[in-house]
């Protein structure tokens, strides 16, 4: 079904001068508005404690849109996006009432695109400055540090705003491999019927990044990437892929078997947990420094940035499978994926041909940056021998649909301004996850140091064993 315009509403971005409101947000926004998917009326209000203009907004949302809008930039279409912008200075930093002047629509979105140490005094401003009645709040995660302070940011929103009009947002959630496992579990007979402990061996989930922390050292000395990545991302990767169908497309339908996945979790055990931390090393070909020679970070500092550990379900479809996760910065690709798989076939019948291993079938789901789906199972080489090698069934959205996927941010604000909770997180989801981890945190395992551009320190590769990760493999050499 196309999707529709929203109805009128303004919308504010707090922290718009920000890197996550440059580089995603505006650039989101702009290309909506190519598509005829913004409010017909109704303001871009961007709101931080800068002095600037109008204009000056205006011409930081035109940088951002020529640097970063998948479509590039129109001159006539930016010109008329312009017109919505306006910019508000929150000189006394939670004071919210010089918003009031430039808000035009009785309902607006107010999109907290600030650091988490900011959230708590901006909830409350907005009831202060009396916009809590007709607002909905779009906040980032991380969602609190740890359960009880989860606890403590949904009380505060609650008290402000009630739970169907608070949109916990994480970006993967709008990717549209994420949400076409949906689809692929769900609308294929033969996957259907394979996915449960019977078929499935194991699963792996990995998040890996290129970039270093990019200048958010004073923030990720706070957070870490447990708490950046595992309890959030990788947490919704894992539901999506585990929970049980829902009974329909509802919001809540998916998010209650959601809930019910995070719920089964056996909570972690720190000895099944690596933590590590990137040194000087090479990326690209290129030296980069480590964690501590980061600006902000401390010399001494013990925080990770890559973590890799093993979890399991207490489910009827999945009791028994590992799960495996990892993530990083500072590794060798920026890769996330999700690999299922498949139990072995028995191979006597191949043993009399003098076949000794088959490789096992798995199913490789590319979230970024390659949109797509591989299905890998063997077959027999040309010859008059049982020879054998693995081969590979690719789906990805460019060559099947010659088109590349909207960004993860166009569809979740769309979502928000017409009310669709769907791919939003709820406060159950956020306490379950946190739940799940609390062990990890409260006897957090040492830091190993690797070195940058490699997979993550050595004693990491003890997390699958006997198996091993499933590295992304090179790109072929291309004839020259």
């Amino acid at each position: 079904m196309p999707l529709k315009p929203p109805p009128d509403q303004d919308i504010v971005v707090v922290g718009a001068t920000g890197d996550l409101a440059h580089r995603k947000l505006l650039p989101a926004l702009y290309n909506l508005g190519v598509r005829d998917l913004l409010p017909a009326q109704g303001k871009i209000i961007g709101a931080a404690p800068f002095g600037w203009s109008d204009d000056k907004f205006r011409d930081f949302a035109r940088d951002a849109v020529t640097k970063f809008s998948r479509t590039g930039i129109d001159n006539a279409r930016f010109g008329q996006f312009a017109q919505r912008l306006r910019f508000a200075p929150l000189m006394q930093g939670d004071d919210l009432s010089p918003l009031q002047p430039h808000l035009t629509q009785h309902n607006r979105i107010v999109y907290l695109a600030v650091p988490p140490s900011a959230f708590e005094p901006l909830i409350t401003g907005i009831g202060a400055a009396g916009l809590a009645d007709t607002t909905r709040i779009i906040i980032e995660k991380p969602f609190g540090h740890d359960l009880a302070s989860a606890r403590d940011l949904n009380a505060l929103l609650h008290r402000v705003v009630p739970e169907d009009r608070i949109y916990r947002i994480d970006h993967y959630m709008g990717k549209e491999t994420v949400q076409n496992l949906i689809v692929l579990r769900f609308g294929n007979a033969v996957f259907a019927r394979l996915w449960n402990r019977d078929a499935i061996e194991r699963v792996e989930i990995t998040v890996a990044e290129e970039l270093s922390v990019d200048g958010r050292g004073p923030l990720y000395e706070q957070i870490g990437a447990l708490r950046d990545i595992v309890q959030n991302h990788m947490f919704q990767l894992l539901a999506l892929t585990t929970m049980e169908p829902p009974n329909s497309f509802d919001a809540e339908a998916l998010r209650n078997e959601k809930v019910k996945v995070l719920n089964s979790i056996i909570p972690i055990d720190p000895r099944h947990v690596v933590r590590g931390q990137y040194a000087t090393g090479e990326v690209n070909g290129e030296r980069v420094d480590g964690y501590r020679e980061e600006p902000g970070v401390s010399p001494g500092s013990n925080t990770e940035t890559f973590v890799a550990l093993r979890l399991e379900l207490e489910s009827w479809r999945f009791s028994g499978v590992p799960f495996f996760l990892r993530t990083g910065k500072r590794l060798p690709d920026r890769d996330t994926r999700i690999v299922i798989v498949f139990r072995d076939v028995a191979l006597h019948l191949f043993r009399h041909a003098g076949v000794r291993h088959l490789d096992s079938n798995r199913l490789v789901v590319r979230i970024q940056p390659d949109e797509g789906i591989t299905l890998r199972f063997v077959a027999k080489r040309p010859g008059p021998d049982i020879d054998v090698e693995p081969v590979d069934m690719d789906f990805s959205y460019d060559t099947s649909f010659r088109v590349s996927p909207p960004e993860a941010y166009e569809r979740l604000l769309h979502d928000a301004m017409v009310g669709d909770h769907t791919l939003f997180i709820r406060e159950d989801e956020v306490e379950a996850g946190w739940a799940a981890v609390a062990p990890v945190l409260a006897a957090p395992p040492p830091v190993h140091l690797y070195a940058a551009g490699t997979w993550g320190p050595s004693e990491a590769d003890a997390i699958p064993r006997p198996w091993h990760w499933h590295n992304p493999e090179p790109e072929p050499e291309q004839p020259s």
